[in-house]
């Protein structure tokens, strides 16, 4: 039993070896030469080429992950049945899913260790990634995010946003300190919200508070209506600030998501996220468990060229489903848990359907 068990293993990890490599190297040949142009026009160094290089490796890996173990799912399988393996151990009284619990156990240990990797080593490289592309490379000052908040100076004004909302060009919990040539404070703006429209920021309501310079007590609070704020920025440029989310992992989403959320603030994004993270690990799971029946009715039919062709259908199919399930998430359409965790349940359903086919 041990020895089937362990010609299985060897036989399944030795496919997914081979080709998370070959993913991986394509993956980074495509991105690398995408982005090749913004390393020559900013002169990049040979550090910052290793910099990009060692952190695209583990984001790279997490992607392709669940594509590469359907794919060594249906070969591994397609292959056994071809040489006629699946029937042999057939005939001598195993039944499928002993024939497959080495695998499932296999991809069981894959999924845990994606899990690690995902919120633990992930987060660090986007980071990095993030801090050499946008900021390093061009020579940018980079804004401060902490606990989700934004904060970054625009000449004599330090501007502090706790949400942004880029795709609905909102954004909420707008502080603005607005300094003197000595860099003191002299006036603050409280904005509760900004809505983007007609190229300008605008608010039904502000709160100004004045402070003596000299001492720096507060000598006045006045509230204005309908009025227009200039952030030197638009939504556009907030979106890498959303995308640095990346940077947290589950257990920081659901903290953020909860103190953003007591302060009254719009947390459906923070929520998707949160259940898209938890969800991920699963995926490994059910394209390994989607590979069983894919790759057993074809019988000795089968052929390498259709399994990596069937294998990339299916992973694009739930790539897709899984982005339309979070753009309707991010708008509100969808509960965030129904968004996160909709492209698992509709392929898990459809596993189990094949599988029942495939028995019968």
């Amino acid at each position: 039993m041990k020895q089937i068990d362990l010609y299985l293993l060897r036989h399944f990890l030795r496919i997914f070896g081979l080709t998370l490599m070959a993913c991986i190297g394509i993956y980074l040949l495509v991105d690398f030469f995408e982005k090749a142009s913004k390393f020559i026009e900013y002169r990049a160094s040979a550090a910052q080429y290793l910099v990009y290089l060692s952190n695209s490796l583990p984001l790279i890996a997490i992607q392709v992950t669940p594509l590469v173990i359907l794919m060594s799912m249906v070969l591994t399988l397609s292959g056994l049945g071809r040489s006629n393996e699946i029937t042999a151990l057939r005939s001598c009284g195993f039944s499928l899913w002993r024939i497959v619990r080495p695998l499932m156990l296999a991809v069981a240990c894959l999924a845990l260790g994606y899990l690690l990797v995902n919120e633990i080593i992930t987060p660090i490289n986007t980071r990095q990634l993030t801090r050499l592309l946008d900021y390093q490379l061009q020579g940018k000052p980079e804004p401060s995010l902490n606990s989700d908040r934004i904060w970054y100076r625009d000449g004599n004004r330090i501007i502090r946003i706790a949400l942004a909302l880029p795709e609905k060009k909102l954004l909420q919990g707008i502080s603005i300190f607005e300094m003197d040539s000595d860099f003191r404070l002299h006036q603050r703006l409280q904005i509760s919200e900004l809505r983007y429209s007609n190229d300008q920021w605008q608010t039904p309501a502000v709160k100004r508070h004045s402070f003596n310079q000299s001492s720096g007590d507060l000598t006045a609070s006045t509230s204005l209506v309908d009025q227009t704020i200039d952030l030197g920025r638009e939504p556009a440029d907030f979106i890498r600030a959303v995308e640095q989310r990346g940077f947290k992992n589950a257990l920081d989403l659901w903290q953020t998501s909860r103190k953003l959320s007591a302060e009254g603030f719009d947390t459906t994004r923070l929520t998707v996220d949160l259940h898209t993270r938890l969800a991920a690990p699963f995926a490994c799971l059910i394209m390994a468990f989607l590979g069983v029946p894919f790759s057993l009715s074809r019988g000795r039919g089968s052929s390498i060229a259709l399994g990596v062709g069937l294998s990339l259908a299916i992973g694009v199919s739930y790539f897709l489903l899984q982005s339309l399930a979070l753009a309707f998430g991010y708008s509100g359409a969808l509960p965030p848990l129904v968004a996160g965790w909709a492209g698992n349940l509709i392929f898990i359903l459809l596993g189990v359907y094949l599988l029942l086919r495939t028995r019968e």
